[in-house]
This record gives C-alpha cells, structure tokens and sequence, in this order.
C-alpha cells in the first residue's frame, strides 16, 4: 500500500510558499528539465536524479539499426 510520509514536505507545493524573489520554474543545466518547486525543488531534484551515488540516472543503452533500402 503506498502512502505518504508524514511530516512537512521538503519543498513548497504552491509559487505562494516561496521566498521572495525566487522562481516557481527553473530549468537545469544537466539535463534540460523544467524543474517546478523554486530553488529547493531543484536542489530536490539534483539530489536524486544527477546523484552519482544512486545513479538514477538514464540507463537505457543507444541502438543502432541499419536499414538498406
């Protein structure tokens, strides 16, 4: 059964729960991805996906497929 955990969330949910003058959207520069949650939902996400620790990253391997027409 999944649930959520208690306690307060690590980022904000809403634009109006940011510090002022930081960004509801931010794009990051490793990946290109629109990152929603101001400055704290980017550190979130650069902690979990670009961690080299626990390599979240893209796994998938690159094919190749030669077609002779």
């Amino acid at each position: 059964m999944n649930r959520a955990a208690d306690g307060p969330r690590p980022h904000p949910l809403t634009p109006a729960d940011l510090p002022a003058g930081d960004e509801w959207w931010n794009d990051c520069n490793q990946c290109n991805t629109t990152v929603q949650g101001g400055a704290a939902g980017l550190a979130a996400h650069r902690r979990t996906v670009h961690n080299l620790r626990r390599d979240y990253g893209d796994r998938r391997t690159p094919t190749t497929i030669r077609l002779d027409f």
